[in-house]
């Protein structure tokens, strides 16, 4: 399925127990929301974050926002009855943690229908974006990648990753290198994106910009956040170069003309265009405009 998360620059994790952020989370900038029903609520809460965050999905307009539902892992007592709840509250997405092997996510694919189907929503329309944890979740990306057709994205899970393979954050170094590069193979090979894990240290927005700048050369389409404060910082990273926008301008807007004159081969700035650098071009451009840095003629462009 074509995701409509590809243009996601941001996504705000909310706890599922704290009505007023839950209640205000629209309004946080974000341009998405996962309301959180796993790491940020404690095992005697888990009925009661269940039934808020289906209150705030049924009652609270998102408007664009996109909204996201983190439900525990297959391997917990909550999993189902997360899903269960959830589901008919149509949320945008699922955020599937602790994703370990295909069947796994058959399995979820299959019991999300069952619900959509009960629910009188149609099959498929509810995302599930796959989090792998572990070394074998990683192991298994590509194949995880290809288990359902309704997976959007696949994204790694840094925390726990870091905790199983005894990994220390250091700055300006990336531990994570291999395992993000496996994971964006796999995303890319079955037609999925990739986001980008947290940045844990809330006060260092600097560190957030210079991990989020690398994250998005590397073929990231965003990066969650832990908290409101750093959505500016990441959505600042996601915003190309008025140069690179002007450039990438120039590329769409040549090809347009030589598909509508016949021309085969044509060049821009002084190099030749080809298939996969309009392709960057219009990546460059989609990322503009969720900047608001494309004027209405521009737009005719995409």
């Amino acid at each position: 399925m074509a995701t409509q998360f590809a243009q996601v620059r941001s996504l705000l994790y909310v706890p599922g127990t704290r009505p007023s952020m839950l209640q205000n989370s629209p309004y946080f900038g974000a341009d998405a929301i996962i309301l959180d029903l796993e790491d940020a609520v404690s095992v005697t809460e888990k009925d009661a974050a269940r039934n808020l965050v289906a209150g705030t999905l049924r009652h609270i307009p998102f408007g664009k926002v996109r909204t996201v539902v983190r439900v525990n892992a297959m391997s917990t007592p909550y999993f189902e009855a997360d899903l269960r709840k959830i589901i008919p509250c149509k949320p945008d997405a699922i955020r599937l943690p602790k994703v370990e092997t295909a069947e796994e996510m058959r399995q979820a694919d299959a019991l999300m229908t069952e619900l959509e189907r009960a629910a009188g929503i149609p099959e498929g329309s509810v995302e599930v974006h796959a989090i792998l944890e572990s070394a074998l979740g990683v192991s298994n990306a590509e194949a995880i990648a290809h288990a359902a057709k309704r997976l959007g994205t696949l994204n790694m899970g840094g925390q726990d990753l870091a905790a199983e393979l005894g990994i220390t954050r250091i700055k300006d170094a990336d531990p994570f290198q291999y395992m993000r590069g496996k994971i964006l193979l796999a995303a890319r090979s079955a037609g999925l994106v990739t986001h980008d894990t947290v940045y844990t240290d809330i006060e260092d927005l600097d560190g957030l910009y210079a991990e989020a700048v690398r994250m998005a050369a590397f073929g990231h389409v965003g990066k969650a956040a832990i908290h409101p404060s750093q959505i500016t910082t990441i959505h600042k990273a996601y915003t190309p170069e008025q140069n690179s926008v002007a450039r990438a301008l120039r590329i769409v807007k040549a090809a347009k003309a030589a598909d509508e004159s016949g021309v085969g081969a044509y060049t821009v700035d002084g190099m030749m265009v080809d298939g996969p650098v309009v392709d960057q071009a219009r990546n460059v451009l989609n990322r503009a405009k969720l900047a608001g840095m494309l004027e209405p003629a521009d737009l005719e462009a995409l």
